[in-house]
């Protein structure tokens, strides 16, 4: 009897226990459905619902320890899926982020680009207006020079005297007089606006004293004309006679014979030439 009684407890206990995992089986399903409408409401980053807990199959399903590679399988494959969409959206917001800063340092460059092109048309203008400031300085100095040289196109002022002397009765130029006369002329060369004034005296009195004065001047200005190839229209001759020189002193009153004053006198001509000449070498230099 108590060998029959040890026999049932055991298989009875192995009978209810499976009975009362079921139920619990039959439980946690029950509440399985809350729970998946409760994750269904929630956003995921790849737009599907999450990942489920593994469903619990009987009482083999909660406690064996030897699971099944099937088994396995189900509950791996979803994770893995998973794992996938997820480097696949990561790759995609990395290609996207890229493309997204290669624009933006595109844009950045084409407006670097664009300053600095706004810079160098401001240096270009910045450099032409300067260019033309100097410009209009320069004519309006050019101007005024003009005018100063016009103003005073009539007054000339003595550059170098030189006075040559004649013996009595002589009218033939000497070698020392050919030789100042040589070096006045050298020092005009290639000049403007300079006038020679020349002027014959000579002793004696009247008609006399004046043809004698002319003669002299004339052979100073023949000089000039034939060996230095100076225009007739700048030389201006006269003969004085015997008239007084005004401020000469007693020695020049007193010297027998004839003397012949050659005067260089020069207007504002010849700087207008300098001053004009720097100017059109600039413009000609100039780009065009």
């Amino acid at each position: 009897m108590k060998n029959r009684i040890l026999v049932t407890l055991p298989l009875a206990a192995m009978l209810a226990f499976p009975a009362m995992a079921q139920t619990s089986s039959s439980q946690d399903q029950s509440n399985s459905p809350a729970a998946t409408q409760s994750t269904q409401s929630t956003d995921t980053a790849t737009g599907k619902q999450p990942l489920q807990p593994p469903s619990r199959e009987g009482f083999w399903g909660r406690v064996n320890p030897f699971a099944r590679k099937n088994y396995v399988k189900r509950q791996t494959d979803p994770i893995r899926d998973r794992v996938n969409e997820l480097d696949d959206l990561t790759a995609a917001n990395g290609k996207a982020i890229k493309d997204t800063d290669a624009r933006a340092q595109a844009g950045i460059k084409l407006a670097s680009d664009k300053a600095n092109e706004a810079d160098q048309h401001a240096i270009d203008a910045g450099n032409k207006a300067t260019m033309a400031q100097q410009s209009a300085q320069q004519a309006s100095t050019r101007i005024q020079t003009v005018e100063t040289v016009v103003g005073n196109i009539d007054q000339y002022k003595a550059s170098n005297q030189t006075e040559i002397r004649f013996r009595p009765g002589q009218t033939a130029l000497s070698k020392n007089a050919k030789e100042a006369l040589d070096e006045m002329a050298t020092a005009v060369k290639g000049q403007r606006g300079y006038i020679i004034e020349v002027q014959g005296f000579s002793s004696g009195k009247g008609q006399t004293a004046i043809g004698n004065s002319q003669k002299m001047a004339e052979s100073v200005v023949r000089y000039l004309v034939l060996n230095h190839e100076i225009p007739v229209y700048r030389i201006y001759l006269v003969g004085m006679g015997n008239a007084p020189v005004p401020n000469a002193d007693e020695k020049t009153k007193r010297v027998s014979g004839g003397r012949v004053e050659i005067s260089l006198l020069k207007n504002d001509l010849e700087q207008l030439s300098s001053n004009t000449a720097p100017a059109t070498m600039d413009q000609q230099q100039q780009p065009k």
